[in-house]
Order: C-alpha cells, then sequence, then structure tokens
C-alpha cells in the first residue's frame, strides 16, 4: 500500500491520542477494557422519565464532574454547557493525556509545567455535532409564560416580551453546535483553522478527515478532532421513536437488545458518546517523542441522493465513501484487514451498509469486522469518533475484540465478527465507515500501521 498522495507532495498524518467518553466511562482504557470484557453499556434509561415511550432503553455515560475536566478558572464557564459541550471538553482533555500533548488547558489544570508542545497558531480543531436538546425545564417556564391565558395557545407577542426574559442572557449558548469546538479551542488555545460538522452520524467521520486535510496542506501541525452528542433527552428519543428507528422490545435483557445486521434486529438503542482524536504532522510527532498509534492515510466522502430519512438499497453513497477513501490512500479492497462497520440495527439500514460493502469488497469472505452498536448505543455525531478510536486501538493491539450480539448477524459470508473472546489478528490497514441515518452523508477513513 502506498502513502497517501494528492495532487502535490502533501504531508504524512498521523494519530497519538484518543480521547472518549462512553457508556463504558471516560477515557480510551474504559472503552477498549469493556469491549474486551465483553461489556454492555445498555440499560434501562435514568437521565428522565421513559415511562411513557414505547423504548425505555438507552445509552448513558456514567455520572462525572465538569470541574474534574477544566481548569479552576474556567469552572464558571461550565454553567453554559449542554451536556453534549461537556462531553466533547472531556473529551478533549482525555485526548491530549493519552497523546502525552501539553497544552494550555493541562499547563493551568498544573498537570504539566512549561511551553505547550504546540504553537497555538499550528493548533487547529475539527469536531462534529449535533442538535443539541435546550434545557426543558427551564423552556417550559418561559413557555408557560407565552400562553394565552384564555385559550393556552402560544402567543408570539407575548413570547417576545415575557418569555424571553424568563431565559437567561446567555441561554442560547448553551445548545449552538458550534459551542462544543469554541470550548475546546478556548480551553486548549488551538487557534488554527478550526470548524464544526453538523452531519449527523456523519459528522465526526468527516470531521476527522477534514482535519486530515488541514494538516496534510500545511495550516496545521496539531489537529483535535471527532464529535460528541448526547441523545439522552426525551426530545431525543422521541425523535427517533416517531422516525420508528428505536428498538421496541429488549427492555427485560437490555444486553441483547441492539443486534446489528441481524434479521431478527428491530431497531436501534440511543445513546451518547463521545470522541475525539489527536492528529499530527509526522515530522512533528516524530520531532517531540509521541508515541505513534497509527497512521490516517485516506479519507472519502459520498452522498445518498434517494431520501433524506431512508436509506438507498444498494448503498451506493456508503460504497462510494468507501472507494474513494481506498483510492485515496492507494489502497486495495484486498489490502483491508479490518472494516469496522456502522451497524446499527436498524434492518434497512444494515442492509444498505452490507450492500455497500459487498459492492466494494466483492469476491473477498470472512473479513475481520467491528460493530459496536450493539453495546454502545447509536449517539449522532458522537459514535463515529468512538468507532474510530476502537478501530485504532484494535491495529494497535493487534487484536480484534468481541462484537455484541452478532452471533447471528448475516453478511452474506463477507465479514467475521469475533464472539466469546478477543482474537489476535495482524492488522495492518483498517477501514472505518459511517453514515447519516437523515441527510444522506456517508464517510470512511482508512488508517495503517506506522512502520518509518
Amino acid at each position: 500500500m502506498q502513502s497517501h498522495k494528492g495532487t502535490h507532495d502533501e504531508r504524512r498524518v498521523v494519530i497519538t491520542g484518543c480521547g472518549v467518553a462512553t457508556p463504558f466511562g471516560i477515557g480510551i482504557d474504559s472503552l477498549w477494557e469493556g469491549l474486551i470484557a465483553q461489556k454492555s453499556g445498555i440499560a434501562p434509561i435514568r437521565a428522565f422519565d421513559a415511562g411513557g415511550l414505547k423504548t425505555r432503553l438507552g445509552a448513558e455515560v456514567p455520572e462525572y464532574k465538569m470541574g474534574d475536566y477544566v481548569p479552576k478558572t474556567y469552572r464558571k464557564s461550565t454553567k453554559v454547557m449542554a451536556r453534549d459541550i461537556e462531553l466533547a471538553v472531556i473529551c478533549a482533555l482525555e485526548a491530549a493525556r493519552h497523546a502525552k500533548l501539553v497544552t494550555k488547558c493541562l499547563i493551568a489544570r498544573e498537570e504539566a509545567t512549561g511551553e505547550p508542545t504546540v504553537d497555538s497558531t499550528r493548533f487547529g480543531a475539527n469536531i462534529g455535532a449535533g442538535l443539541i436538546c435546550a434545557d426543558l425545564p427551564e423552556l417550559a417556564g418561559a413557555l408557560q409564560t407565552s400562553g394565552d391565558p384564555a385559550t393556552g395557545a402560544f402567543d408570539f407577542k407575548k413570547w417576545g416580551a415575557e418569555g424571553m426574559e424568563q431565559l437567561t442572557p446567555l441561554w442560547l449558548l448553551k445548545f449552538l453546535p458550534n459551542m462544543l469546538g469554541c470550548h475546546v479551542t478556548i480551553v486548549h488555545d488551538a487557534q488554527a483553522p478550526s470548524n464544526t460538522i453538523t452531519c449527523g452520524e456523519a459528522s465526526s467521520h468527516l470531521a476527522i478527515g477534514e482535519a486530515f486535510r488541514t494538516i496534510a496542506r500545511g495550516a496545521a501541525d496539531v489537529c483535535i478532532c471527532g464529535g460528541a452528542e448526547s441523545k439522552m433527552n426525551p426530545m431525543g428519543v422521541m425523535r427517533q421513536q416517531l422516525i420508528g428507528r428505536l428498538v421496541s422490545t429488549g427492555d427485560n435483557d437490555p444486553a441483547t437488545a441492539c443486534r446489528p445486521f441481524d434479521p431478527s434486529a428491530n431497531g436501534m438503542v440511543a445513546g451518547e458518546s463521545g470522541g475525539l482524536l489527536i492528529l499530527e504532522e509526522l515530522g512533528f510527532a516524530q520531532k517531540r517523542g509521541a508515541r505513534i498509534l497509527a497512521e490516517i492515510v485516506g479519507f472519502g466522502a459520498g452522498t445518498s441522493i434517494a431520501s433524506w430519512h431512508e436509506p438507498e438499497a444498494d448503498g451506493v453513497g456508503t460504497a462510494l465513501a468507501i472507494e474513494n477513501a481506498l483510492r485515496d490512500a492507494g489502497a486495495s479492497p484486498a489490502q483491508v484487514d479490518l472494516v469496522c462497520t456502522f451497524g446499527t440495527g436498524i434492518n434497512g439500514y444494515d442492509a444498505a451498509e452490507r450492500a455497500a460493502l459487498q459492492r466494494v469488497f466483492n469476491g473477498r469472505r470472512d473479513i475481520p469486522a467491528l460493530a459496536l452498536k450493539g453495546a454502545l448505543g447509536t449517539s449522532g455525531a458522537g459514535i463515529g469518533a468512538v468507532d474510530m478510536a476502537a478501530t485504532v486501538m484494535a491495529l494497535h493491539h493487534n487484536t480484534l475484540p468481541p462484537s455484541a450480539n452478532t452471533r447471528k448477524a448475516d453478511t452474506g459470508g463477507l465479514l467475521r465478527f469475533a464472539h466469546d473472546e478477543p482474537v489476535d489478528l495482524k492488522i495492518n490497514c483498517a477501514i472505518s465507515v459511517a453514515y447519516a441515518l437523515s441527510g444522506s452523508q456517508n464517510a470512511a477513513l482508512v488508517i495503517r500501521r506506522y512502520g518509518g
């Protein structure tokens, strides 16, 4: 497999750190150990009373204290952080720690001394975000004030004159998608190109791909990238229920409720998670003596045009993204040692992804594969970066962890999941796939073992 080359000689990009927040806990070790131990992060929803919903299962990040993840001087700012923002800020600190990258945040927290590792003007950020749910109790009070006493109907004039007065002046800053990147870049002093990607479940992959391009073309030396989102709120869960995506059975056995690629599966489990990776230009990483986990060698995207909320049965958009990523990496389908699938447990989407993979890997059988959603649920913009982090760690450890609830997965003999035990596996090249459940965006990333 050749190194990534574009129309000009581009710089090589490596991954040196992974920070995650998942239902298994905070930090990359909790994710990897949870996968190896075949844990399940799916359980009855605790964040709110889900008694009136058809599904009462979710995948929630365990309790944490935001004061443990920001400098003391920044703790007041946590008051204007929605859950999604909190997850991103947590993942950023964990990623910097994992990469042993000294940033302004670590110095302010007295976890490091001296000067930051990277010039702030060469430190970029690309973070995927979703539709952040407003604080319902806070919003409800303002809406109640705006009702017509006689009819109970919403009155826009009263909303402007009285309702909005019930909201804190900084209320909107808690719910803007770009605030994930805003807080991360402020805390870590990242002043190079920065962007927010809002393309549903494909957001993390697209953000990582953009960061890859940013470094490759010389606009930054280091980028923090990925995504975060929480669907563990009434609006987030209800929206997925109304669209018909959520699993409606399994309350008695949450750990087996979501079954990727299983013909008997009946839906996904909504969740929350975040993941941010540290990407560095190869020479920069070498100069600072960083541990290189993997090298990014290819990125591809594609769009499905048939429907904004239903998959194309032939998976052509996802296949296009995979083909573009492999072409970008100078790799053939035969060279791929591991496929990290996006399998959600939603039959139509799983079938479309299977069709896409069969289109690309035509003729291959028993390709080692990962499917994480059976244990971690689907969390919008955050889950793709978790998939990528798991893929990086699988390559780094030469290990294929078990994929929950895939024993009856039907991929036509194309994919081979591990079940009862992790499998020793020499991985030189891996690909991770993602697609948006709404919006028709598809993306894929190719990584390889760094060999000098």
